[in-house]
């Protein structure tokens, strides 16, 4: 019976009232040592609870774990390439804060912190041409935020600014200027002329708001199909014409240099035949006959019986 008073009561706890009515109901149950024996094991669980409830070490632990939350709340750091600005209650202030560590009250103020280093914002876009054709493009705008006008802009444009001015600004100015050019010039040397324009444009209308535009480039230019086919035919009709022009230049070198040799062989030929003379056939015909007279083998030497002969007359 012990054992059941004390597994009604531990069930009923958790309601004070429904605890004392129980509590001595179960009085009434029990022997007196069984009632004795019940109330020191209320008391146990009455230390057992209060115990639990106040642990000096464990409260020790929560405050300085609170202490080190405040702590870390009420610290930022701003990295290089960043600047920091305080709000406080909703106000701005026009402070800039520099590369570091800096402290604020966690409950009243926030520091936020905006990029000052050169940035690549991706857009993908469709360019009008001069001839009224879309061109599909992917362009990348580098720009930075000069750090001064940093809370300028944070209080005019707010941290979307990306999508504010700067996707805007580039959309009209990019219809602008490539409106003027063709879309075959997206693929030639005019892509340089037209990064610069749109450039130079976007600079004179987002300088003044601290947004300085570095450059403007354009990539994955895609030509409508008919158009590409048209490009890609004329480029190819282009080397051919080219290769054309290399044969008919290297013909014509052929043909000079044939006739630069047959030129040098005629005057060679003439020179030749003004300076023969019967002596130096004479000459040359000895000098073969010497060669010859020097060879080992045995030779007939058939002649016409006017060739000129070499006689030794202390020989005869």
């Amino acid at each position: 019976m012990l054992e059941y008073c004390k597994l009604v009561l531990q069930r009923v706890s958790f309601e004070a009232r429904l605890f004392r009515k129980e509590y001595r109901k179960s009085l009434l149950r029990l022997s007196p040592q069984e009632g004795s024996h019940l109330k020191a094991w209320i008391r146990q669980q009455r230390e057992h609870i209060q115990q639990r409830k106040f642990n000096p070490m464990k409260t020790t632990s929560v405050i300085v774990f609170l202490i080190g939350l405040l702590l870390f709340s009420s610290c930022a750091v701003v990295r290089q390439g960043e600047v920091g600005m305080k709000r406080r209650l909703g106000k701005l202030s026009q402070h800039v804060i520099q590369p570091g560590a800096v402290g604020f009250n966690p409950f009243t103020t926030r520091v936020i912190k905006l990029p000052i280093r050169t940035m690549n914002m991706e857009i993908s876009s469709n360019l009008p041409s001069k001839e009224g054709l879309n061109v599909s493009a992917v362009i990348s705008i580098l720009y930075r935020i000069e750090p001064q006008k940093a809370p300028s802009i944070v209080e005019n444009l707010g941290l979307n600014y990306e999508d504010v001015v700067i996707n805007s600004v580039f959309r009209s100015a990019a219809a602008d200027v490539c409106s003027r050019f063709f879309a075959k010039d997206m693929h030639s040397a005019q892509r340089a002329t037209i990064e610069k324009e749109i450039t130079d444009q976007m600079a004179r209308l987002v300088q003044e708001r601290g947004i300085v535009v570095e450059a403007v480039l354009l990539k994955n230019i895609q030509l409508p199909a008919g158009l590409a086919r048209a490009v890609e035919e004329k480029l190819e009709a282009e080397q051919d014409a080219q290769r054309m022009e290399f044969l008919l230049e290297r013909e014509k070198r052929e043909a000079q240099r044939k006739m630069i040799e047959a030129q040098g062989i005629r005057d060679a030929q003439k020179i030749i035949s003004e300076g023969l003379n019967r002596n130096i056939i004479e000459w040359q015909s000895l000098e073969a006959f010497k060669e010859l007279a020097k060879s080992p083998n045995s030779k007939i030497i058939i002649t016409d019986g006017n060739a000129p002969m070499l006689i030794n007359p202390k020989e005869n």
